[in-house]
């Protein structure tokens, strides 16, 4: 792949707005759940995140999903030591979404692919975050097994609860915004071609 043709500078822009999309619907959308060990939260960033994935592909929605998530958490104190496994985690949300949805750019986009892409992306976040919390809560605090598994059922109820509410909103707004997007040739300017 020639990456000076890939990350041309409409990709690069595309990126930097869906990063702003992340960013805006996980610190103004967002209820946040104390918990004994931390806190979590039902938020809009993780629909941002998915949409990223299903609109631009893995890699540019991964990118996006995660650099917007990331500087979330350097905003917030409570999350600023994970920013890096955040970006991962957001990261291989939207890849994942993003690769399923799009497995080849000459095929159009049908919407049992966009709702299986989406559901895919939100619920492997959802096992990744609980894997992130049994290893920071167990390994790292040192917590007792009982705390942790407490810890675990709050966060892990709110992540899938994120995930379905992500799974399901980012495929209505993607096959909304999608057609809007090719007419504008978008996806055409994104690849290089003259518009």
């Amino acid at each position: 792949m020639n990456t000076h043709r890939f990350f041309n500078t409409r990709r690069l822009s595309v990126i930097g707005l869906m990063a702003a999309m992340v960013f805006v619907a996980t610190y103004f959308l967002h209820i946040d759940i104390p918990t004994p060990l931390g806190k979590t939260m039902l938020h809009f960033g993780n629909v941002m995140c998915v949409l990223s994935g299903l609109l631009f592909g893995g890699l540019t929605g991964g990118l996006a999903a995660g650099i917007g998530s990331a500087i979330y958490d350097l905003m917030d104190p409570a999350f600023a030591p994970e920013f890096w496994i955040t970006f991962l985690l957001k990261f291989a949300m939207a890849f994942i979404a993003g690769v399923i949805a799009h497995p080849r750019a000459d095929r159009p986009v049908r919407p049992a692919r966009l709702a299986l892409a989406a559901a895919a992306g939100a619920l492997s976040y959802t096992a990744l975050y609980v894997c992130k919390t049994v290893i920071i809560q167990y390994f790292v605090m040192r917590a007792e097994w009982a705390t942790v598994m407490t810890v675990v059922a709050t966060k892990g109820s709110v992540s899938l609860f994120n995930a379905i509410l992500a799974a399901a909103v980012s495929c209505i707004l993607a096959l909304a915004l999608r057609p809007a997007l090719e007419r504008a040739g978008l996806y055409r300017k994104l690849e290089g071609e003259r518009a």
